[in-house]
């Protein structure tokens, strides 16, 4: 999945007047179905969970409680290197990290020092018999230092190859590496990424998921040939959740992927995209936020959507189908409803 933000608005929605509390379950309860129903489902959480005072852009803090929902909807890991790690320095580092351990959601991209990033860098699935590692990295971090000793992984060419290297030997069916990068809003992904991923690719990653534009960019999938091994990419699944109501901001994909291991080799049997989109419904007069997956509106309507709503939600499908379906390699949407 995309960018989990936590703008002002959204830290107001989740609370509650009546019982001083923050409470994000209803953000993910419409898609949770589909999250729940694989093996792992990850996330780009980008926030700090620093503790109070709860702030949004440009230096975040959101309550425990967004993690705690992503928990309970079936999230099983969140991914921490992005342009907003060091937010709130030290403290917001080592809390985020210590948070998502308290609730039991596995997580990679940060850490305390350079002995828990030895340890914990490269974060291992497993299932079924099938091993798969996931490695993160950001661009950056907005200009802000990354206070000693914690550590947040940087996109440097050369960590990346040594940490490809060390995950070969963990005997792993497949690898996936989180990129947070390329240029915010922009649809196409620029030279540099496709650079990036080429490198990648020929290093040994199998998968790679980017985030960082808040707007969908193009899926690529390309089969094994010759000497070269199967690979698949989305460029960037743009936002789960935000307050960005701009067009193409305003929704996002959850990508998912399929491996089977048959005779001892794992392949990439299937992959595919849902769309999600952000509805604002107000609810005992106050402003909520939502996740639907556009498949489960178009089969089962929704009765909290507006005409507005509904006209808006409608701009980000045509959209996101007219750029994915024209640039998109060998990649499919796929479709969900609660009816199946």
């Amino acid at each position: 999945m995309g960018d989990i933000m936590g703008h002002d608005s959204q830290i107001s929605a989740a609370f509650n007047v009546k019982t001083s509390t923050y409470d994000y379950n209803g953000v993910f309860n419409k898609i949770s179905p589909i999250i729940s129903k694989v093996d792992f489902a990850i996330a780009n959480l980008e926030v700090t969970l620093a503790g109070a005072p709860y702030k949004g852009y440009p230096q975040f803090s959101s309550p425990d409680a967004l993690a705690v929902a992503c928990k309970n909807n079936g999230i099983d890991v969140l991914v921490t290197a992005n342009n907003h790690s060091c937010d709130r320095g030290s403290r917001g580092l080592l809390r985020t990290i210590h948070t998502l351990d308290s609730i039991g959601i596995h997580h990679t991209g940060t850490f305390r020092d350079a002995n828990d990033r030895a340890n914990n860098n490269l974060l291992i699935m497993e299932n079924n018999n099938i091993k798969v590692g996931l490695l993160n990295y950001t661009y950056g971090t907005n200009g802000i230092p990354v206070p000693k000793p914690q550590i947040v992984n940087l996109i440097d060419t050369l960590v990346i190859k040594n940490d490809i290297s060390k995950a070969k030997s963990a005997a792993l069916d497949k690898l996936i590496v989180v990129l947070h990068w390329g240029k915010e809003y922009e649809t196409s992904p620029a030279k540099s990424q496709m650079q990036l991923a080429d490198f990648m690719f020929k290093k040994g990653v199998d998968i790679i998921i980017g985030s960082h534009p808040h707007v969908l960019q193009k899926m690529e999938y390309k089969p094994k040939e010759n000497e070269n091994k199967e690979n698949l990419i989305a460029y960037s699944l743009g936002n789960l959740v935000s307050n960005q109501r701009t067009q193409k901001r305003d929704g996002g994909a959850m990508f998912e992927i399929t491996i089977t291991k048959t005779n001892n080799v794992a392949t990439i049997s299937d992959f595919g995209y849902y769309l999600t989109w952000v509805n604002k419904p107000m609810i005992n007069g106050k402003s909520q936020f939502e996740i639907i997956a556009c498949s489960i509106y178009e089969s089962d309507g929704d009765p909290l959507l507006d005409e507005a709503s509904k006209s808006q939600m409608e701009v980000f499908m045509s959209d996101s189908r007219l750029l994915l379906e024209n640039e998109n390699q060998s990649v499919k949407e796929l479709k969900y409803s609660n009816h199946k």
